[in-house]
């Protein structure tokens, strides 16, 4: 089935985002394998076999040993998922680059067998706020502008909103903090490269910055984000989001009046009047 043009704006350059990746090191993708981490355990809660999984993943060798089965596909504007196909489908650490992150959650939803589920985790909103923190204000001290640096990420709230505008039933929507360290903000952002989560917005500066906004932003940040051991902390925020493809089979929200015992009598308590 064809998918409609998306009339989403384009935040990020595709094309950028291909090739910060290309340039990733292994040792330095342990957002993906904490996400690795993250899946596992909440599919050892769910109580269910899996027999037709789908990774969408940028990274698919970090999955391989462990769901070696899964059918595995990058995470383009279209999906190369068939519609109806899988029992699982797994989006990790990709939708915070989509530029339409509801039609890749339509994608999966409709690649989903009935009562399929679907695990998302991506970054969240408080993902690297020290640095946008700290660079926004130096370079408005500097140069009195700001230029667009570190990605809009969407918060939790509006993630799981997302998860009921794509159709899904079920949703769920919850959050991980992950904290690590940095001599500087130099070897910080250098650790963003060799992830391959370097600045892909589409209105990104195209000249170089003066090194007078990265001195300015690295005294900012130790000012406010400096650790007793004189290093720099950076919050990575993961959000997970989990959703079943509609089935009769699930439980439904009973009709409001539809309760056959009083909450009274559930409680043990004796109902009162309401006073004025």
């Amino acid at each position: 089935m064809k998918l409609p043009e998306s009339n989403a704006p384009s935040l990020f350059d595709r094309r950028a985002v291909a090739l910060h990746r290309a340039r990733a090191q292994d040792e330095a993708l342990f957002l993906h394998r904490a996400t690795v981490d993250e899946v596992q355990d909440r599919l050892s809660m769910v109580n269910k076999t899996f027999t037709a999984p789908a990774i969408v993943t940028p990274f698919a060798h970090i999955w391989r040993e462990v769901i070696p089965e899964a059918e595995f596909v990058p995470d383009d504007e279209v999906l190369a998922l068939q519609p109806g196909t899988h029992d699982l489908v797994i989006h990790a650490m990709a939708l915070h680059w989509a530029n339409d992150p509801v039609g890749q959650l339509i994608q999966c939803r409709r690649a989903l067998r009935p009562d399929g589920l679907l695990l998302v985790v991506c970054l969240g909103g408080e993902t690297l706020h020290e640095l946008r923190a700290a660079l926004g204000e130096a370079e408005i001290e500097v140069t009195g502008g700001l230029s667009p640096r570190i990605a809009p990420m969407a918060e939790l709230r509006d993630l799981g909103g997302l998860l009921q505008r794509a159709g899904f039933a079920l949703p769920v929507a919850d959050t991980a903090r992950l904290t690590a360290e940095y001599r500087d903000i130099l070897h910080l952002m250098h650790d963003l490269r060799a992830m391959g989560e370097a600045n892909s917005l589409s209105g990104r500066l195209k000249q170089p910055t003066k090194r007078q906004v990265f001195a300015r932003a690295q005294q900012l940040y130790a000012d406010n984000f400096q650790t007793l051991e004189r290093r720099l902390t950076a919050t990575y925020e993961l959000i997970c989001l989990t959703g079943w493809s509609p089935d009769d089979s699930q439980q439904k929200p009973l009709r409001p009046g539809s309760a056959k015992t009083r909450l009274a009598d559930a409680l043990g308590t004796k109902e009162g009047k309401l006073s004025n």
